[in-house]
């Protein structure tokens, strides 16, 4: 979840929100992981069962470890585990370090499948991510399709991962019948695997969602859109929310309700939907302190890994500065002079209220569930066991 940045539209840029495996390390620059091919060791998983109901999916990346140790997940409070990332090569084979390395990556891998196995949970591989476009173009390429998904296909038994999400980045319209023929060929290949696909959110004004994401319901379980990171200093918008539930307007063109609205529209199924939370927020810098203002000279100057909900809680969340944004279901943070460690004047993320708020649209709606950006941020390891991440267990509690 650096920051990822998709194509540019027009008006409003389409942001991709599931992190690659490419780490952020702590300036935060980003590294790329040495490419190897390891197929770990392990039984293959057991067949899925029906997917009914609704979905708390959260993302748990390798390098982010350090915040959230995988014995100290509270899996009382999701439903299914993305581990990341795994990135496909030119070649059609796969970089399994996890941003860690050959050994070590896999390794967490495995314990964090069979922890998920142990209490009840599925568990699937996250594949790709922001900055791996190129890859997945190569690999998916005609002559090299069956050896990504025979690649694909012994990582998911070796490990015992029991499905697949695959985060192919952004999708221009050259791109579609490759990915649509990667769904299909993985689908006829690994018909009881869960299959996932995360999907850029939609700026209003631009042009409508393409048509390849009908094409692509039947064969997923879910098609979540990646409803956080939605502003940013781009032209013409004025300062708003990460994930606002609602509230797109000119100059403020995102929202969780309208990046639905653009899905549903296109024909995808409201139960085959799933929407965003993020576990961090965005630090503007400049003088701005609320939304809808101009944005001018000002600068987001922090985003995902360093802006977490740990830090946020930590380190900005002082009394008096927070307030709440009764149109945008959010809250947001305001200080007259430069805050915390990243000098902070604006910032913007989401807490349990918020999560209340997302949570109690997705079961109105009628939609397939939640993703979270990432499990680790969330993570309050000072407070009692049971209650350290409380943002999952009010997404959790809300959508059920």
């Amino acid at each position: 979840m650096l920051k990822r940045l998709a194509f540019v539209l027009t008006l409003a840029p389409f942001v991709g929100a599931c992190e690659p495996g490419v780490a952020p390390s702590e300036d935060p620059q980003l590294i790329e992981p040495t490419p190897t091919a390891v197929t770990p060791p392990g039984p293959p998983p057991a067949t899925p069962s029906a997917n009914d109901g609704r979905w708390l999916m959260a993302y748990y990346v390798g390098y982010e470890r350090s915040l959230l140790p995988p014995a100290d997940i509270e899996w009382a409070n999701l439903t299914h585990l993305a581990v990341g990332a795994v990135l496909p090569k030119a070649d059609g084979t796969l970089d399994t370090t996890y941003a860690i390395d050959p050994v070590k990556g896999p390794a967490m891998a495995k314990e964090l499948v069979d922890l998920a196995h142990a209490n009840n949970k599925k568990a699937l591989v996250m594949v790709g991510g922001e900055g791996t476009h190129d890859g997945w173009v190569a690999a998916a390429a005609e002559k090299r399709l069956p050896t990504l998904v025979s690649a694909l296909v012994a990582l998911r038994k070796a490990v015992g991962y029991d499905g697949y999400d695959l985060d192919w980045e952004p999708v221009p319209p050259a791109d579609e019948p490759a990915l649509l023929a990667l769904f299909r060929a993985l689908r006829a290949a690994d018909p009881g695997a869960l299959l996932t696909m995360p999907v850029n959110w939609l700026a209003t004004g631009t042009a409508a969602v393409s048509g390849v994401y009908a094409k692509l319901a039947p064969l997923v379980d879910r098609l979540n859109i990646m409803t956080y990171g939605m502003a940013r200093d781009w032209p013409g918008w004025k300062t708003w929310h990460s994930s606002a539930l609602d509230g797109a307007a000119p100059g403020t063109p995102s929202s969780v309700k309208s990046s639905v609205a653009a899905y549903l529209a296109a024909g995808v199924p409201a139960a085959k939907l799933g929407v965003g939370a993020g576990f961090y927020g965005t630090c503007w810098g400049g003088g701005v302190s609320a939304p809808g203002q101009t944005v001018g000279t000002s600068k987001v100057l922090a985003n995902d890994h360093v802006m977490s909900y740990r830090a946020i809680v930590e380190g900005y969340l002082k009394p008096g500065a927070r307030k709440w944004d009764s149109v945008a279901s959010v809250p947001y943070l305001g200080f007259a002079a430069p805050t915390g460690a990243q000098k902070c004047t604006f910032v913007t993320y989401e807490d349990e209220e918020s999560a209340a708020a997302k949570a109690a649209y997705v079961k109105t709606a009628g939609l397939g569930g939640v993703i979270v950006w990432t499990l680790n941020q969330g993570h309050l390891p000072s407070r009692p066991t049971g209650g350290r991440n409380p943002m999952m267990r009010t997404l959790h509690d809300g959508i059920r």
